[in-house]
């Protein structure tokens, strides 16, 4: 009867361990190399590029909402998102990104309120950038981590899903519709 429980004891904790383990494996940009249309960050983040996003906490509540003005450009390797966001209750903000194509999918790039470098990875549809980002919070900075996913739906819509996390807790989330202008 003691063996009997043991071994069912022994597997109840394999099964819950490898479940715990299956649940922590998240989606690499390997994941979506064969997917179409093929996403370009030069040639999409090029010209002009509206986008609509909303903020939700951990909990699913929308925070924020906002709209985004992108004027973009690329000399060479070299590009800039001049990025003017706009919140519904009507502070703005701004950032501007300085990329650097690194070839064969890789990209860095730099901001005002980005700590350190952010590093990214494109393949297929899907573009993953991580970045830690400064973020006021009150009379505060939380230094937050982002784990930004886009993914191109089209040649002008473009959707992106970040993670935003602190020592590893889940913050909330950031969606976004880009759209180029025609």
């Amino acid at each position: 009867m003691m063996n009997r429980r043991l071994l069912l004891l022994t597997g109840i904790t394999t099964t819950v361990s490898a479940a715990s383990l299956s649940g922590c494996a998240s989606p690499t940009v390997d994941d979506y190399a064969a997917e179409k249309p093929v996403l370009d960050l030069k040639t999409y983040f090029n010209g002009m590029v509206d986008a609509w996003g909303l903020f939700t906490d951990r909990n699913g509540k929308v925070v924020k909402r906002f709209t985004v003005e992108m004027k973009c450009h690329w000399q060479g390797n070299q590009g800039t998102l001049d990025e003017t966001f706009v919140y519904t209750d009507g502070t703005q903000e701004k950032r501007i990104w300085q990329l650097t194509d690194q070839g064969n999918g890789a990209y860095s790039g730099t901001a005002g309120d980005v700590v350190g470098v952010a590093q990214g990875q494109a393949r297929g549809n899907a573009f993953n950038w991580r970045y830690t980002l400064a973020l006021p919070v009150n009379s505060t900075v939380l230094n937050v981590q982002m784990d930004d996913w886009m993914y191109l739906m089209n040649d002008r819509v473009m959707l992106n899903k970040t993670r935003m996390t602190k020592l590893g807790i889940h913050l909330g989330d950031v969606t976004l519709s880009f759209t180029r202008r025609a």
